[in-house]
């Protein structure tokens, strides 16, 4: 690298995790080109947890190549954006893991094709996809705000406890439960409804503690590296396989409900 270049990366504008996002970027295409930060930001509403080293995660598996400038900053054309939120889109509503989504874009599938999630409305908000990468200290729900969201029976969030399905955290003598638990709370009252009952659950909570461990002997010394870009690399793989085993499943139960139905 030359010392040019060295003190071109060190002035950079940081772009949220220490990229540099570079400079202005000019006019390309029909609309104007974005830096990698720009493109984060400019997506950030939709997909809350977007970040620039996933953006780069996409970049190193081949979905998305955006044009590089004479000092080696990336630019995205609208056609990049474009792109990056339909991937985004398959990620996180149809949980499709990245090799399906290679071939999905490779056989034409665009932004168009993809439709977005539904708005909230007034006094909803908008369900985010669980992710592994969720931060320490987010939003934590009394039991009482817990029945109130997801319309549960308070003897059902018990139950749950007592199957180990769901933990909660005791604070000041008041249990506590995170965003996740909150969800496993509202789909299994959605099962409660043709009785499925926690003790039922337990072959559920067998099968994901199982899943969690191969994928951690899959990812564990990379996931224990001090190397920090080797590390995120790794929770991004992370996600991925985490996908992958979903949609898996999803078609194992597929491919045995058919033949209940004939």
């Amino acid at each position: 690298m030359s010392e040019e270049t060295r003190t071109q990366q060190q002035q950079a504008p940081s772009g949220g995790d220490g990229a540099p996002v570079g400079p202005d970027p000019a006019p390309h295409g029909t609309g104007k080109a974005l830096t990698i930060g720009a493109v984060c930001k400019a997506l950030s509403q939709e997909f809350p947890d977007i970040s620039i080293s996933k953006i780069r995660y996409l970049e190193d598996q081949k979905l998305l190549t955006p044009r590089r400038t004479p000092g080696g900053y990336r630019l995205y054309s609208p056609t990049d954006v474009s792109r990056l939120r339909t991937i985004l889109r398959l990620q996180r509503d149809e949980f499709l893991p990245l090799r399906v989504i290679r071939q999905e874009l490779a056989s034409g599938r665009t932004e168009s094709d993809v439709t977005p999630s539904a708005p909230a409305t007034d006094g909803q908000q908008r369900r985010k996809r669980p992710s592994v990468t969720a931060p320490a200290g987010g939003a934590l729900y009394s039991l009482d705000d817990v029945v109130e969201e997801t319309r549960a029976d308070p003897r059902l969030v018990a139950e749950l406890e007592d199957y180990g399905v769901i933990k909660g955290e005791n604070r000041a003598g008041v249990k506590y439960y995170d965003e996740t638990e909150r969800e496993i709370v509202r789909a299994v009252t959605e099962l409660a409804r043709y009785g499925v009952g926690g003790r039922n659950l337990r072959a559920f909570r067998t099968s994901a503690d199982r899943e969690a461990a191969l994928l951690q002997q899959i990812l564990a010394p990379a996931l224990r590296s001090r190397n920090t870009k080797r590390r995120q690399e790794a929770i991004e793989a992370l996600e991925n396989l985490a996908a992958v085993t979903t949609h898996l499943k999803h078609l194992l139960l597929i491919r045995d409900l058919r033949k209940i139905v004939g």
